[in-house]
């Protein structure tokens, strides 16, 4: 009676739960969707028009290109990872480029250092740890992109030197603010001095509030510690750092060889792998002068500009556009069903 009454209402009970986390779950798939057809509102009509226009052939090169730069992407996370975790898969690692490269475009960069930590904490590395890994990612990243553009500069500097000769200054400044960012995020991940002047600061306030931000403070010791001891281990090996430096370079130039396939393919012979190398590290160069969200708009307008002292404004114009599908739309729209079908089977990410 009463026994048999009670486990029919906690399984009805445990239907209802499940119930609702299968719709929590469709809720979430929806939000997704929605989120990628209002990023994507204002440039998805010229996009997908210019891909009409574009022979498959081009389209499946670019989009082999896109994928392979997460394959790299995948690899480089697996390496460091590795060092925190020996247990970490390389398959965890590719997840994770797709899971970056969705919140890369939904938070406009902000959120994907966040993301990448979270993402690295449900494999076994603390979340410091996985700040600190991603923050020194970015740092290599960022040294990359200026060292593959001054080696592609000097590699063919009479082609470079004619046709960009009139932007040496705000070169000079994109190597600059690349040197800076560098050096913040190095000194935001293992200098002591400045978490103790956050300690002071959060210390502060913590007092103005009778102790109300003392958990902030706690969390953020915490992090900071982590943080130092994470960096630490990798900067000692200097060997992996270069390597990984290396890496990737390679990595870049598989995005930055997409307007190569992009040109050649409308039939212009005159821009080489090498041209088209250059031109587009020295886009993203100069557009890191201007301060834009991802880089949005900004990489677009010089990128342009740039080629289209090459090829004319014409090719120019559709080549940024599909460069644009390649670099942001596509890792994002995979990122984004990588993340909804994490989360409608209720897996890790």
């Amino acid at each position: 009676g009463k026994t048999g009454a009670f486990m029919k209402e906690k399984e009805e009970t445990g239907e209802h739960k499940a119930d609702k986390k299968v719709i929590a779950k469709w809720v979430i798939a929806a939000i997704l969707i929605i989120a990628i057809i209002y990023t994507f509102r204002d440039s998805a009509v010229p996009v997908f028009e210019q891909l009409c226009h574009t022979s498959w052939k081009v389209i499946a090169g670019v989009c082999i290109l896109s994928v392979l730069y997460e394959f790299v992407e995948a690899y480089i996370t697996y390496t460091m990872a590795k060092m925190y975790n020996p247990e970490y898969r390389y398959s965890w690692g590719f997840g994770n480029a797709w899971y970056c490269a969705f919140y890369r475009l939904a938070t406009l960069g902000s959120g994907t250092g966040v993301a990448a930590a979270y993402n690295l904490h449900k494999h076994g590395i603390g979340f410091a740890e996985g700040m600190g890994l991603y923050a020194i990612q970015y740092a290599i990243h960022k040294i990359a992109i200026a060292v593959l553009s001054c080696i592609l500069f000097l590699v063919q500097f009479g082609f470079m030197y004619s046709n960009y000769h009139k932007y040496g200054w705000q070169l000079i400044s994109g190597y600059a603010l690349t040197v800076l960012i560098t050096l913040l995020l190095i000194v935001f991940c293992c200098s002591k001095k400045f978490h103790y002047l956050l300690y002071r600061i959060l210390n502060h306030f913590n007092k103005k509030q009778n102790g109300a931000l003392q958990d902030k403070v706690d969390q953020l010791k915490t992090e900071c510690s982590g943080m130092e001891i994470a960096t630490k281990k990798l900067f000692h090996n200097y060997w992996l750092v270069i390597f990984l430096l290396i890496v990737t370079m390679i990595k870049l130039c598989t995005w930055y060889a997409i307007p190569y396939v992009i040109v050649k393919g409308s039939g212009i012979t005159d821009m080489t792998l090498l041209h088209a190398l250059g031109v587009t590290t020295l886009s993203v160069m100069l557009a890191a002068v201007i301060p834009t969200p991802a880089g949005i708009g900004s990489t677009e307008f010089v990128f342009m500009m740039l080629l289209g002292e090459i090829v004319g404004n014409g090719i120019a114009g559709s080549t940024v556009l599909i460069y644009r599908f390649a670099t942001f739309i596509l890792p994002f729209i995979i990122g984004g069903i990588y993340v909804a079908v994490c989360h409608i089977r209720h897996t890790d990410p």
